[in-house]
């Protein structure tokens, strides 16, 4: 594929040039879960992610970290889905009832809960992954 396609087809994508230009999350981290449940968000995401986050539900048993304003827009386009379909309900519900909004403390650590801590199956270390627009 030429660059030429690839740049229309992002420009095709509905994402606010905003959010395009402000949210960069990539790179990969391994780090320890203390033993208060304490995730420290890579210092590197921090700034992008900002003082308040929403940890979610995300797929393949992976926790899913978003800044307030892109869970927003992910939140008002999952409120949009059809709700006819037992399968779009249970998404919604898997991504929105399981999600929590949570301050970064001074040390840019998060304190994980224990219902997302067993949905991760995590024990003492994390991969924390940059995925664009979400952790």
């Amino acid at each position: 594929m030429r660059w030429e396609k690839v740049d229309k087809a992002v420009d095709n994508v509905n994402i606010p040039l905003k959010i395009r230009e402000k949210h960069m999350l990539i790179g990969e981290y391994l780090h320890t879960i203390d033993q208060k449940n304490r995730l420290s968000v890579p210092s590197k995401f921090r700034k992008e992610l900002g003082k308040r986050i929403v940890v979610a539900r995300g797929l393949d048993k992976c926790l899913f970290l978003y800044p307030l304003e892109e869970w927003k827009i992910l939140a008002d386009r999952l409120a949009k889905l059809p709700w006819g379909k037992a399968d779009t309900r249970s998404f919604v519900r898997t991504m929105i009832a399981g999600a929590t909004d949570i301050e970064l403390d001074a040390l840019g650590r998060i304190l994980l809960p224990d219902y997302l801590k067993v949905y991760g199956a995590l024990k003492d270390t994390a991969m924390v992954v940059g995925l664009y627009n979400r952790v």
